[in-house]
């Protein structure tokens, strides 16, 4: 499990780390791990032109330090002095190890152009984690440049300007091609706008010791130890049968996509309920599908409904005992005035603007905020699809999925994983986990089924069992 931590828990876990070590330890460690990363990153330093954007704060002194460093290894480093009160002892280290210092305030527009213009890697120092959202006239015009001649950014930490702690991004800031963080995982890492802001993300041990975290994003080994794996005594039914409300007259494609990613999950057994004529079109293209109403162990609702919507029924099989993953159409079923612990509600973000009454736009900018706010308000867990995928429990949980391809925002692949999510509430996960597992294995396969290029919602459900025997060790 990757964990990512609010600034505040840093924060404590950095001054009890220093109070135990020698001043300064962190700092050096941190420049060391930034130093490696930027040489692996240019694929050699020698004779390399990096130019550092220092700030006030500690971020400076660790890009200064990393430039030392860099500048011993044969690079040509020039330090974009943005503030007076550059970290003195980094600023001392460059200056012995031959790089140049300028400052923005004593050198003309077209010599610090210059120096960007010719670097090949521009190193964001300017602010740390405990900066808000947004840059300075000066740093931002210095940003510019870079991105003007398209020079790659390597962020210190977490790109500047962004908001560390959310996630999002309502200022101008800093667009890094490579991310190298200390100690931990910050949530601006995981949830967009700010994680496409990063870029990939090195993460360098510098031996915190940190409370759990606010948010966490799955890992293989996290597939292997949650997926509900069959034994020599399982039969279909102790395996789980999935109940599936789905499709219509209007829609019956959604009925088939979403049995298709039902049965790339591990359940036993699906059962259709729907339109005679659509469960005719189910049953042909899966002919293990039993059609008509019986026992399940949890319910996949919603995907394409349409004008069939049966908000009654619906609140009924709520109101019931068995888990249910609820989508598209059928989030209009949902209310606040009940107690749905067991609900998995998997909406994209135009969906959760309604079920909020605000913008979808706002909700995209703020995706961690909304996620969590529908989780409390309707006592749901939710799952906001997008690039990066939130899935925040009514407790405070969050897990946020990082491994899509874009080429998965494509027509019904949102109906893939209600079958999917559904397959695996029924074979005994909460719906956090059932979220969280769901999310990953379907962009996992998604990335199989793309190989970079385009994918149909069918290809994806198709290749979940292949990428599940993968993940799993088979």
């Amino acid at each position: 499990m990757r964990s990512a931590h609010t600034v505040e828990q840093v924060r404590t876990a950095e001054a009890d780390l220093m109070a135990r070590v020698p001043e300064g330890t962190l700092m050096q460690r941190a420049a060391t791990g930034l130093t490696v990363a930027i040489s692996n990153f240019l694929g050699g330093t020698y004779g390399a032109r990096v130019v550092l954007l220092i700030g006030s704060g500690d971020n400076g002194g660790d890009a200064l330090y990393a430039g030392a460093q860099l500048a011993r290894r044969g690079a040509q480093v020039t330090a974009i002095l943005l503030s007076d009160k550059t970290h003195p002892e980094g600023l001392a280290a460059l200056k012995t190890a031959g790089g140049r210092p300028i400052s923005l305030t004593t050198n003309t527009d077209s010599s610090v152009e210059g120096v960007v213009r010719s670097a090949d890697v521009v190193v964001d120092g300017i602010v740390g984690i405990g900066g808000r959202p947004g840059l300075r006239p000066d740093a931002l015009a210095v940003v510019r440049l870079a991105e003007r001649f398209g020079v790659p950014i390597v962020a210190v930490d977490t790109p500047s300007g962004v908001d560390v702690d959310t996630g999002e991004t309502p200022e101008p800031h800093v667009n890094a091609a490579l991310t190298v963080t200390f100690g931990t995982h910050k949530i601006c890492h995981f949830v967009d706008p700010a994680a496409t802001a990063c870029g990939p993300v090195h993460l360098v041990d510098i031996g915190l010791d940190l409370p759990p975290a606010e948010v966490e994003s799955l890992q293989t080994s996290d597939i292997r130890r949650l997926y509900p794996v069959p034994h020599g005594e399982s039969d279909k039914y102790s395996r789980g049968v999935l109940g599936l409300m789905v499709g219509s007259t209007q829609y019956p494609g959604a009925a088939v996509i979403a049995t298709s990613g039902a049965l790339g999950g591990p359940v036993g057994m699906v059962r259709y309920v729907g339109p005679d004529a659509v469960a005719e079109a189910v049953r042909a293209a899966h002919p293990e599908i039993v059609a008509g109403v019986g026992r399940v162990q949890a319910w996949a609702i919603g995907s394409g409904l349409g004008d069939e919507l049966d908000i009654p029924r619906i609140r009924e099989l709520l109101d019931a005992e068995e888990p249910v993953v609820l989508d598209a159409d059928g989030l209009k079923a949902l209310d606040d005035s009940g107690d749905h612990v067991d609900v998995l509600a998997t909406p994209h973000a135009g969906e959760l603007a309604r079920l909020l009454d605000v913008d979808r736009a706002t909700v995209e900018a703020e995706r961690l905020k909304h996620a969590r706010l529908a989780a409390e308000r309707y006592d749901v867990t939710v799952l906001l699809k997008g690039a990066t995928t939130v899935i925040a429990a009514p407790d405070g949980q969050v897990r946020v999925n990082t491994n899509a391809t874009p080429w998965l925002a494509t027509a019904g692949a949102g109906d893939v994983l209600a079958g999917l999510c559904g397959s695996l509430l029924a074979s005994g996960l909460t719906p956090l986990d059932a979220g969280s597992v769901g999310a990953y294995l379907h962009a996992s396969a998604a990335n199989l089924a793309s190989s970079s290029g385009p994918v149909t919602a069918m290809s994806v459900a198709a290749a979940l069992p292949e990428v599940t025997r993968y993940l799993l060790g088979g």
